[in-house]
């Protein structure tokens, strides 16, 4: 009975143990395919973060992002750098995927980057100093346009309606967005009473270089008011030293784009223009005229010149309401830099140069010698 109850007692404790032994094998086995599975998502996970890091931020932005590296920057300085200003995701991931591909030898300067670019285009940029993208097409806009006459050029160039380009930059809902968007270009000014188009002159002339094949009309727009916003900047401290606006500028440099000829006509013209506004004395610009008209006309009539509107400066003192036509930066740049001198008169002869005068009867004798 003894032998039979010890067998007994060894026989449960066999049981015990197969039943300890599959219960830690299946413990085993549980937290194996634990391990396992979050592995495997953490492994997923950290392939889709590295797969994203390795895209453009945002494959569809045309703006430009200035960008600066300096003189001495290693890889950890232009990666954070370019992390800092939106143009790659993650800094880290793009010293590593330079230091794989062995790239090195960055050059220091102003980059003018886009968020659309990828990790290839920016390591090459760096590398040559330039920015390395071919766009899919360019899109060249010339000083001294009109927003009727942009759109016209867009046109021409994507097929994208003239009549729905206008409509778009003439819509109220554009203007308050891009005046939320721009507010130290885009002032109340641009909405003042007599304005005809509030973004009149705010679209800059320039070539743009476009990297998908069908840009919005907004995108296009968007780009050349930004455009506008880099170029005005640079001059904001000396506005406001100067006591003036940016939509002061833009119309002052918008009559330089129409009536000069040449980079020394804007600055004398400029002189004039500024000589005839200390004395009260109407600007009498011809293009204005022709603005005020809303057409164009190879030659001004006495009889255009009575025309009651309040772009017309034969009839109203000072500067028109808002700008006539987009102004380039030499345009701009003559505005406040003009040259010092008593020209009160200036005429353009059949050639296309302009003359110019200190008084009214040498003005005369102008135009008899060279109109006549």
């Amino acid at each position: 009975m003894e032998n039979e109850s010890k067998k007994e007692i060894m026989f449960d404790r066999m049981k015990k143990k197969k039943k300890e032994v599959k219960l830690v094998r299946r413990i085993v086995l549980v937290i194996v395919l634990f391990l396992l599975i979050v592995s495997g998502v953490g492994g997923y996970i950290a392939y889709s973060y590295v797969k994203s890091a390795l895209e453009p931020v945002d494959p569809t932005s045309e703006a430009i992002v200035d960008v600066d590296i300096p003189i001495g920057s290693g890889l950890d300085t232009i990666s954070a750098t370019l992390e800092d200003n939106g143009i790659i995701k993650n800094a880290k991931i793009f010293k590593y995927y330079a230091k794989f591909n062995n790239e090195s030898n960055f050059q220091a300067g102003q980059y003018s980057l886009t968020k659309a670019m990828t990790l290839d285009e920016i390591i090459e940029s760096l590398k040559t100093g330039k920015v390395y993208r071919e766009p899919l097409f360019s899109l060249t806009i010339p000083e001294g346009l009109t927003l009727e006459q942009i759109g016209q050029v867009i046109e021409k160039k994507t097929g994208q309606s003239a009549d729905e380009f206008f409509a778009l930059v003439t819509s109220d809902e554009f203007v308050d967005r891009m005046m939320v968007k721009y507010p130290n270009l885009l002032s109340a000014e641009i909405k003042a009473e007599n304005v005809r188009y509030a973004l009149e002159g705010y679209l800059y002339p320039a070539t743009y270089p476009f990297f998908e094949e069908s840009p919005s009309l907004e995108v296009i727009a968007d780009t050349m008011i930004a455009n506008t916003e880099k170029t005005v900047s640079a001059y904001y401290d000396l506005l406001q030293t100067e006591e003036k606006t940016v939509h002061w500028l833009l119309t002052f440099a918008s009559l330089l784009e129409e009536e000069a000829t040449a980079q020394t006509d804007r600055e004398t013209i400029a002189s004039v223009f500024y000589n005839r506004l200390d004395i009260d004395m109407p600007l009498q610009t011809d293009p204005t005229v022709l603005y005020a008209l809303g057409s164009h006309k190879d030659r001004v009539l006495f009889e255009d010149l009575e025309v009651d509107n309040p772009y017309n400066t034969y009839q109203n003192l000072g500067l028109p309401p808002g700008p006539i036509a987009n102004a380039g930066k030499s345009s701009i740049e003559a505005v406040l830099n003009p040259t010092d001198t008593d020209y009160f008169y200036f005429l353009a002869d059949k050639k296309g140069e302009n003359h110019f005068s200190e008084t009214y009867e040498q003005h005369l004798q102008k135009i008899d010698e060279y109109l006549k």
